[in-house]
């Protein structure tokens, strides 16, 4: 039996069941037909947080403003990880100044700050810029 995920669209928030066999294929959305795993961040904002919660691919959340030279420093990183890591885990991009009521909820202290999101809870956090491997040493910690 193919085991299939559920998946939400980063553009219209819809669930989607995909073939995790098959999560290398540029899977689109059965509703909005955009790529459910476009191969780099996307942004989320209150309306659509929620909804990205759910499903079966962890979610990971760069917490960023465009003031911050750290944050604009990471995002290169941030945006090769997305493609290195695609299949395995969602890369979000969640602008502090644009949703600070929602930066507030999830206690953002300082930026950037990195929230790991697995089955609709936090499950782990990290502060501060990363280089590539380092991040991705710490996504393996994580069990990504």
């Amino acid at each position: 039996m193919i085991e299939a995920l559920l998946i939400p669209c980063p553009h219209c928030h819809s669930l989607n069941r995909l073939p995790a066999a098959r999560l290398d294929e540029a899977p689109r959305c059965g509703r909005c037909k955009s790529p459910v795993l476009p191969g780099s961040p996307f942004a989320v904002d209150a309306a659509g947080f929620a909804a990205q919660l759910r499903g079966d691919l962890p979610l990971l959340l760069d917490v960023w403003a465009d003031w911050c030279r750290p944050c604009k420093a990471f995002a290169p990183v941030f945006e090769q990880a997305a493609r290195e890591l695609s299949g395995r885990v969602r890369l979000a991009k969640l602008d502090s100044e644009a949703e600070p009521q929602l930066a507030g909820q999830l206690g953002i202290r300082s930026i950037p700050s990195l929230i790991l999101f697995r089955d609709g809870r936090e499950v782990a956090r990290q502060s501060g810029a990363l280089p590539l491997p380092q991040l991705l040493a710490w996504l393996r910690q994580q069990g990504v």
